[in-house]
C-alpha cells in the first residue's frame, strides 16, 4: 500500500520517485536528521569554515586536525570492534543533496540490529547513524583531515551516536555524544579491487545534483561494505569536534591510515553537485584547526592481533 508519509518525503524533497516503499521509521530518522541540518543554519565552504562563529570560533577541541606520526602517543590499545556491520541493511536507502554534502542515513539490518561499534578508546557503544563526504575539486584535493601533512581526494564521515543518548541533538550537547570514523580516498585511473557497496552510492551521485534531490538504493548493503579493503587495525583516535556548525565538541574521532583508492570517474560525480545557492557544491571542507597539544592528545594505533 502506498504510504502518505512516503508521498509526503517524495514531494517535500522534491523527490521524483513514485512507489517505493519506505519504512515509517526509516522516514522518522531522515527528518530527524534534517531537523538537525536546519538547526545549524545557513552558512557556507566559501572561507573553508574560517568565518564560522560560535564554538566554531572559540572552542579549544576543534576538529579537522593534521594527524602527524612524530606527534602522536603511540598506544597499543585495544582493536575497533565492528558489530552488525556485515549484516544487510534493511533498502531501500535515501541518499540525499543537503546542500553541504551527499548524506545518507544509515539504517538497520533486515534482521532489525542497529550496527555499532565500540572498543579502542571509545567511551561506550556507539550506533551507526548516517555517512557522508568531504571533497575538493578538479584543481585540489578535499580531504579535511591531513595525515602526516598530506590531504587526500575525499574523505568520508561515517557518524554514529553513544547509545546512552537518545537523540543527535542530546549526544551532541556531550563530550561523549558521538564517534566518528573517516576514511580517506586517493583517486585513480585504474583500479583492482571493485568497492561494492561505495559504487552502489557513487552511481547515484548523477541523480542528486541538485540541492535537496534524492535518490534511492536498492539491493544489498552492509556498513562494512563502505570501508572498502583499507586495514582496520592502525588509526588515529583523538576528542575533538563536528567539523560543521555548530562545530560541538563532542566527537570522539578514528582516522584509518590506510588511504581507500577509488576510481576518478567516480570521484569526479562529486564535483557536479550544487549547493542550495544552485553554485557548485566544491571544497566542502574546513580548514585545518590547532591541535592544542596541552588540551588534548592524539593516539596512534599500532596493530597487535593479540589485542
Amino acid at each position: 500500500m502506498f504510504s502518505p508519509s512516503l508521498w509526503f518525503l517524495l514531494t517535500a524533497l522534491g523527490c521524483t520517485l513514485a512507489f517505493i516503499e519506505i519504512p515509517e521509521e526509516y522516514l522518522a530518522e531522515i527528518r530527524e536528521d534534517q531537523a538537525g541540518e536546519s538547526a545549524a543554519g545557513e552558512y557556507n565552504y566559501d572561507n573553508q569554515g574560517d568565518d564560522w562563529q560560535g564554538t566554531c570560533a572559540t572552542g579549544e577541541k576543534q576538529s579537522p586536525i593534521d594527524l602527524i606520526f612524530q606527534d602522536s602517543k603511540v598506544s597499543s590499545i585495544s582493536r575497533l570492534r565492528f558489530n552488525y556491520y556485515n549484516q544487510s541493511l534493511r533498502t531501500p536507502l535515501v541518499i540525499t543533496n543537503n546542500g553541504h554534502t551527499a548524506n545518507m542515513v544509515l539504517p538497520v539490518t533486515r534482521d532489525g540490529h542497529r550496527p555499532y561499534i565500540n572498543g579502542a578508546l571509545l567511551p561506550g557503544d556507539f550506533e551507526v547513524q548516517s555517512v557522508h563526504f568531504h571533497w575538493g575539486s578538479r584543481d585540489s584535493k578535499g580531504s579535511e583531515h591531513a595525515i602526516n601533512f598530506e590531504r587526500y581526494d575525499v574523505e568520508m564521515h561515517i557518524v554514529h551516536k553513544n547509545t546512552r543518548y537518545e537523540t543527535m541533538a542530546e549526544a551532541t550537547q556531550h563530550w561523549d555524544g558521538l564517534a566518528v570514523l573517516g576514511v580517506m580516498f586517493k583517486s585513480v585511473n585504474r583500479l583492482t579491487t571493485q568497492h561494492y557497496g561505495l559504487n552502489k552510492i557513487f552511481n547515484q551521485l548523477p541523480r542528486i545534483v541538485e540541492y535537496q534531490s534524492n535518490a534511492t538504493i536498492t539491493g544489498q548493503l552492509n556498513v562494512g561494505q563502505l570501508l572498502g579493503n583499507i586495514v582496520t587495525g592502525q588509526f588515529y583516535t583523538y576528542n575533538g569536534s563536528l567539523t560543521t556548525p555548530d562545530c560541538a565538541e563532542a566527537v570522539t574521532w578514528t582516522v584509518f591510515d590506510d588511504i581507500l583508492e577509488f576510481p576518478h570517474r567516480q570521484i569526479a560525480k562529486l564535483w557536479n553537485l550544487r549547493d542550495s545557492r544552485r553554485k557548485p557544491l566544491i571544497n566542502n571542507y574546513r580548514s585545518l584547526q590547532d591541535t592544542n597539544p596541552g588540551i588534548r592528545d592524539v593516539y596512534y594505533r599500532v596493530i597487535q592481533d593479540s589485542i
